[in-house]
C-alpha cells in the first residue's frame, strides 16, 4: 500500500499552508491599516480646506481674488480625489499581487505533488494501464495550461487598471492645464 505523505511531509505541508495563511492575513491587516490612514488624511484634508474656504468666504469681501481663491479651492478637490483614487489603487493592487503569488505558489505546489503522484502510480501500476497514466498526465498538462492562462489573464487585468488609472490621471490633468 502506498501513501500521499509520510507523517513528517504532512506536518511540514500544514506549517507551510499556516504560514502562508497567516501571511494573507497580515498582508489584509496592513491592506487596511493603510486604507484608514488614507481616509483619515483625506478627511482632514477636505476639513481643513473646506474650513479656509468657509472662513474666507464669511470674512473676506467678495472681490475677483477671492472668488479665484475658492475656485482655486474647488478645482484641488478632484485632484485629491484622483490622489486618494490612485493611492487605494496601489494599496488593492499590492493586496492582490500578494495573494496572486500565494495561489501561484499554492498551485506549483499542488502540481508537484499531483505530478509525483503520477509519476509513482506509473511505477507501480501494472501492465495495460498505460492510457489511463497517459490520460490523467495529459489532464495535468491541461489543467496547468490553464492555470497559467488565468494567472496571465489576471496579470492583463491588473495592468489594465493601471493603465486606466494613467490615462484617467493624465486626462485630468491635460483638462485643468487647459483650463487655467
Amino acid at each position: 500500500m502506498m501513501t500521499l505523505f509520510t507523517p513528517e511531509q504532512f506536518v511540514a505541508m500544514q506549517k507551510a499552508n499556516l504560514e502562508m495563511a497567516f501571511g494573507l492575513a497580515r498582508s489584509l491587516a496592513d491592506a487596511f491599516e493603510k486604507t484608514a490612514v488614507l481616509n483619515l488624511q483625506l478627511t482632514k484634508s477636505l476639513l481643513a480646506s473646506s474650513q479656509a474656504s468657509l472662513l474666507q468666504g464669511l470674512t473676506a469681501p467678495q472681490t475677483p481674488e477671492t472668488n479665484a481663491k475658492q475656485a482655486e479651492l474647488a478645482a484641488s478637490i478632484p485632484e485629491q480625489a484622483q490622489s486618494y483614487s490612485r493611492q487605494l489603487a496601489d494599496i488593492a493592487s499590492a493586496t492582490i499581487a500578494e495573494f496572486v503569488r500565494a495561489g501561484e505558489g499554492q498551485a506549483d505546489a499542488y502540481n508537484r505533488r499531483v505530478q509525483t503522484l503520477v509519476d509513482d502510480l506509473a511505477k507501480n501500476a501494472p501492465s495495460g494501464s498505460e492510457a489511463t497514466i497517459a490520460a490523467w498526465k495529459s489532464a495535468i498538462t491541461t489543467t496547468s495550461t490553464l492555470m497559467e492562462t488565468l494567472r496571465k489573464s489576471a496579470q492583463q487585468a491588473v495592468h489594465a487598471t493601471e493603465s486606466n488609472l494613467a490615462a484617467i490621471s493624465g486626462t485630468a490633468n491635460a483638462g485643468r492645464g487647459a483650463a487655467k
